[in-house]
Parts: structure tokens; sequence; C-alpha cells
């Protein structure tokens, strides 16, 4: 079931459809994609704060990543989620080993933090919300009138508001990650590190996505009853004039026949 769910920012793009019910468990993969998002670093703190094997470290957390990608493939269920997971375990498990320090094993996630809340802070600044953009993408794909889909949520000012809220509530969370990671990185405290990462990322992004729903939920709600009455209208005017044009033209012929 939480294959067929919309997870991550996607899930956002639903928000302010009435009646429909917000499941954070949904948003970030279900109970599976938790467990699955979370072994492979469970896994590597705890084997190399037992064993001080790096290469046993390395090898047991490449070899789980991949069961986790053919586990889905024999149950014939979605494996984009696990593919994209194991790409990146892949990338930091490769740091480790090719720099012989456990530790360098977090630096793909400081760079993705650093680099998303970069992004974002930038986006703030040209008065754009980052967040806006990909959840209204996502919501609604631009494939032609871009500067009227642009237009569209950015002229709603309680939407864009709301956009800029959230969009710095992530910029507040990636830079507050770097702040109690990087520290632990430099002083080589592996353990504790292990721990601040697995406690700071699915935790925190499940509850960023859950704050962002509770912060647009009703302004985009109200944005798109807006915009349902506008195309309602927009077909009732289309239908009146439809139906005038005949009886314009009835008259005119019998003016032409008194």
């Amino acid at each position: 079931m939480a294959d067929n769910k919309r997870t991550g920012l996607s899930a956002l793009a639903d928000a302010g459809n009435e009646g429909e019910d917000f499941s954070v468990i949904d948003a970030i993969g279900g109970p599976r994609g938790v467990i699955e998002s979370m072994l492979p670093g469970v896994v590597f703190v705890v084997l190399f704060v037992v064993t001080s094997n790096l290469n046993l470290t390395i090898a047991v957390s490449a070899i789980l990543a991949v069961l986790q990608v053919i586990a889905r493939l024999i149950q014939r269920q979605s494996v984009m989620g696990a593919v994209s997971g194991l790409v990146a375990v892949g990338i930091c498990l490769i740091w480790a080993w090719q720099t012989h320090e456990a530790r360098n094993y977090y630096i793909f996630g400081f760079i993705t933090n650093a680099g998303y809340a970069a992004l974002l802070a930038v986006s703030l600044i040209a008065r754009v919300p980052g967040l806006g953009l990909v959840v209204e993408f996502i919501r609604s794909l631009p494939t032609e009138h871009f500067k009227a889909w642009f237009n569209d949520w950015m002229s709603d000012k309680a939407l864009k508001r709301a956009y800029m809220i959230i969009t710095g509530l992530w910029v507040g969370l990636f830079l507050l990650r770097l702040a109690v990671q990087v520290p632990l990185y430099l002083t080589n405290h592996v353990a504790a590190l292990g721990v601040a990462r697995l406690l700071m990322g699915i935790p925190f992004w499940a509850l960023a996505i859950w704050v962002s729903y509770l912060i647009i939920a009703t302004p985009m709600h109200r944005h798109k009853a807006v915009a349902t009455q506008n195309v309602t209208r927009s077909e009732s005017g289309s239908a009146a004039e439809a139906v005038s044009e005949p009886v314009a033209g009835k008259t005119g012929k019998d003016s032409d026949a008194s």
C-alpha cells in the first residue's frame, strides 16, 4: 500500500485536497521505507563500534544495501527508493573505504545538507521559495504556460508566505544537522556521530514534513478552491455565450422577415 502513496515532498503536493488524511508514516515511505533507510546506518555504526574493523563494516553494510534492492525486485515492488538509498550508501562506503577512516562515511551527508541549505537560502533571498517551486511543480507539472503557472501560486500572498516559512524551516533543519554533526566529525567521535546522524535523519525528516503540512494545508486548500471557482465561472460564461449566439441569430432573422 505504501508503494502507491506519494512520499517525501511529493506528499505535500496533496496537502490541500479536501477530505484526504495526511499520514507522516506514508510520507516517509511507510514502516518498511523507514527501516530500509535507517538499517544501513545502524549496522555501520554498531558494527564498527563493536569490531573496530572498517573493512568488515563496509562489506556487511554494502551487502545489506544490495539485499534490500534484491528483496524488492523479488517481491515485484517499487525499487526506486531502495536504489536511491543504495547509491547514497554506496558513495558513503566508498568514501570511507578509500580514505580508511570510518568517519568519512558521513561526509556525503554533510555535502548534501550544505548544498540543500545553500540552494534554499538563495531562493529565500530571491523571494521565490524553493520548496514552493518543488511542491507546485509536483502538484501541477507546467508543461506549457510556465509564466501563468508561476504567477498563479506566487501571486497568492498567503500561499507564498507559507512556502517561505517552510523553506526557512528546512534551511534551519539542514544547518542544525551540520552544526551538531560536523564538530563530532572533526573530533573523530564516530559512535556519537553515527547516533546523531540517525536521530537527526528520519525523525527530523518526518517532523519537518509534518510541520510543513500543517503550515501549507490551509492556504493550499483555499488556493485550490479559488482556482476551481474560477474554472467553473469560466465554463459557465462560455456556456452562456454558446446559448446566446443562436438566439441572437434567430432574432436577426425575425427582424429581416418583419
